[in-house]
């Protein structure tokens, strides 16, 4: 068996979303393979809090760092002096234990990793999910971006690997600042192990409660909803005569769901909406387990959505967008169906094909599954990914 590893894990997420499934999810998977990990972090997520009553199970209250509101230029001051109190926590971990490496998840103006680990000579693994100054200035969000800019090509360019969730973001990587020779693509993953004999179960007392049609072709979206990912799309599909089995189930909130719901009343679509609101993390693969299809409307250019990769997990068959980042993972026709983003046609035909074909579409989810497996789509696998770079960076350096 290889050396067990230390490892310092720096970020600096503040709320309890994707990107925190993310950090517990690769720590849980670093420590079950027998490593070390040593989170440093304001606000860490692989540490649970006091439960608050109406938050669901498992979900701790909110910190006083979650709860902090300010003006932008202020939190975007607040997080170029982050980078003394990372730099401390991190030298404060390595001197109870010296580290292997730091990995650090990428972050607006954040160099605390990289100066820690060239302190300490020891690489640095930094994680990117987001082109994150170009992003911030799209939203009219960053104050400070030449200073963002010059920070971000410093970090790229000295890490000793950089880790990409797609290879569309890999590429605009390199064009921000990052060595080629030193990108490598780590998509997100999940955990098969919990869409198994007991969540299948419960799946369905979960669809009993939903009070269906034995008929109906429960698609499901999981997420906040924003008015860019044109849920109303399904909307008008559903007004196909094809369709009309398909019943649209909701789990999250957002913006657009109210507007949304108002729109299927309208249009006598409302007993084919279930909207469920937040559904708690321990009980969700049986509300994935009880849909018939999974539904990703639209996504960025460059993401790798874990939600795409729980679907897998759970053999759903899932429709999602016809962009470059999502043919990393889906072959249209083969473990998922793909449509032209925005198109409402192509949606619907893609729907009929799901809805209209029941085994085509057991296919389909169980191709998917059958892929997750073999490419090793999981937090397991994305360890053993991180551990197997930082081995031949050690190789590399002999």
């Amino acid at each position: 068996m290889s050396e067990p590893l230390h490892i310092l894990y720096h970020h600096r997420i503040r709320a309890d979303d994707g990107q925190a499934v993310h950090v517990r999810e690769l720590v849980a998977a670093l420590r079950a393979a027998g490593h070390h990990v040593d989170e440093c972090a304001l606000v860490k997520k692989t540490t649970a809090g006091p439960v608050v009553a109406g938050r669901g199970r498992n979900q701790p209250a909110p910190s006083f760092w979650q709860r902090l509101s300010l003006p932008r230029t202020a939190v975007e001051v607040l997080e170029i002096l982050y980078n003394r109190k990372g730099r401390a926590m991190l030298r404060a971990a390595a001197a109870r234990q010296r580290p292997h490496f730091v990995y650090e998840r990428h972050a607006l103006h954040c160099r605390a990793g990289l100066d820690v680990a060239r302190e300490l000579g020891v690489p640095l693994l930094l994680e990117v999910n987001s082109p994150m100054v170009d992003e911030m200035q799209k939203l009219g969000s960053l104050r400070f971006r030449n200073r963002a800019l010059r920070n971000e090509r410093a970090v790229l360019g000295a890490a000793d690997a950089v880790l990409a969730v797609t290879q569309v973001l890999a590429d605009r990587l390199v064009d921000a600042g990052a060595r080629r020779d030193r990108v490598h693509v780590i998509a997100n993953g999940a955990d098969p192990r919990r869409y198994g004999a007991e969540a299948r179960l419960a799946a369905a007392a979960v669809r009993a409660r939903w009070q269906l049609p034995e008929s109906a072709f429960a698609l499901g979206f999981v997420g906040y909803m924003r008015p860019w990912h044109r849920l109303d799309l399904v909307l008008d599909a559903m007004q196909h005569p094809q369709l009309q089995n398909l019943v649209l189930v909701l789990l999250g909130r957002g913006p657009a769901l109210e507007p949304l719901l108002d729109t299927a009343r309208e249009r006598g679509l409302a007993e084919r909406v279930r909207a469920l609101g937040e559904v708690p993390p321990d009980l969700l693969p049986a509300h994935v387990l009880a849909c018939n299809g999974a539904l990703i409307p639209a996504i960025n250019d460059y993401a790798s959505p874990l939600k795409l990769f729980d679907s897998l997990a759970a053999g759903v068959p899932t429709l999602a967008p016809d962009q470059p980042n999502l043919r990393e993972t889906i072959v249209d026709g083969d473990n998922g169906l793909l449509f032209r983003p925005g198109d409402v046609l192509d949606l619907t035909a893609k729907l009929q094909a799901m809805v209209g074909d029941r085994a085509f579409a057991a296919r389909l989810g169980k191709a998917g599954l059958d892929s997750l497996h073999a490419q090793r789509w999981t937090w397991a696998g994305n360890a053993d990914r991180v551990v197997a770079i930082y081995r031949a960076l050690c190789g590399a350096r002999r």
